[in-house]
């Protein structure tokens, strides 16, 4: 089931939380909307859902599947919602809480009892969880009942799956381990979904397409790789992944960084992107000393600070850490290897 929204704004009193916002979700296909709070992600998703009714304008539209939804409430769009808190039921087990919305269809749409037993049971075996049908939420991790939430919400068989936040509430390790199996959950069952985060990590393991938003904007829509390695403007360049600020200038189309960090259009490096040497190469090397040196992890992290004192954070390989045998307080040069500059004619 595709989703299409066009020309959506909405407004809360005096603030503005969505303007003029369009997007097109594929069928099948999961898209994160990622930004910070405040952005209008939430809204935006909750307009998909039926929970908030948007402004009234000209040419703005909720479709999905062909079908125009704006006038029907949140029952009748058939949309599975996961919220960030679980929202299970304390005093219904596992089995009551995903059976629920099923239990509650009016009886002409109801399923017969072996049939919600039949669907509840897939589900429960989909989500890894078909020995613990009759715990209840209280004895259950919370990575568990999210995943109770998850099936809850394809008990009904959505059209769409709305996310909000899903793993939130929960600790790093779980988090991680949670939106790996969400993948993999997608891939078999392919429902169209949309995941709102503020987590890039999330966004850019999870989704097919990532839509960055800021300020009730869509700053960029596009696969993980594009958003990430092409960002279209400073706001994604920042949002996305550590960034080193530096200024300077551009010859022959490429950026120049200038020693005095204060002056020059801003240049925009990533830190893996960003070169030490323990002598002067190249045309316009930064003089630097090493202020910190983090080991620990699949790369190695050195924090410099620049001549006039500027923090400059560096990634590479512990091969070549070691070959450069760096020690703190070392003087050293620094060469960008790949850089950004955003300003209204060109962005390299």
């Amino acid at each position: 089931m595709s989703i299409e929204v066009r020309n959506v704004s909405k407004t809360f009193g005096g603030y503005v939380a969505l303007r003029n916002v369009s997007l097109c979700v594929g069928n099948g296909e999961l898209v994160a909307l990622l930004g910070p709070s405040g952005s209008g992600k939430t809204t935006l998703l909750r307009i998909i859902a039926g929970l908030e009714v948007p402004d009234a304008a000209d040419g703005s539209a909720v479709i999905v599947a062909g079908e125009e939804i704006s006038a029907r409430n949140a029952r009748e769009r058939r949309v599975g919602f996961v919220f960030q808190h679980y929202a299970l039921f304390r005093y219904m087990t596992v089995f009551e809480n995903i059976a629920f919305g099923l239990r509650v269809r009016p009886r002409e749409e109801r399923p017969a009892k072996a049939g919600i037993r039949e669907r509840v049971n897939r589900l429960l075996e989909l989500i890894q969880l078909d020995g613990l049908a009759h715990r209840y939420p209280a004895q259950l991790s919370g990575g568990q009942r999210q995943r109770v939430a998850l099936a809850r919400a394809l008990a009904i068989e959505p059209k769409v799956l709305l996310l909000d936040e899903p793993f939130g509430a929960l600790d790093a390790k779980v988090r991680q381990e949670l939106r790996r199996w969400l993948r993999r959950l997608h891939d078999e069952i392919h429902v169209t979904s949309v995941l709102v985060t503020h987590d890039q990590d999330e966004a850019l393991e999870v989704a097919d397409r990532i839509v960055v938003m800021n300020q009730a904007r869509i700053e960029q829509t596009g696969t993980p790789e594009e958003v990430f390695h092409n960002p279209a403007s400073q706001f994604v360049m920042e949002f996305l992944g550590h960034v080193n600020l530096f200024h300077g200038r551009v010859e022959s189309g490429k950026a120049v960084v200038s020693n005095d960090a204060s002056t020059g259009a801003p240049i925009f490096v990533r830190p893996f992107d960003l070169e030490i040497h323990r002598e002067a190469r190249g045309a316009a090397p930064m003089r630097a000393r090493v202020r910190r040196i983090q080991s620990a992890g699949p790369s190695a992290k050195v924090e410099l600070a620049g001549d006039n004192g500027q923090p400059i954070l560096v990634e590479m390989s512990h091969d070549r850490l070691r070959e450069l045998s760096l020690r703190r307080d070392d003087a050293v040069f620094v060469n960008p290897r790949e850089a950004k500059v955003f300003l209204d004619d060109y962005s390299i």
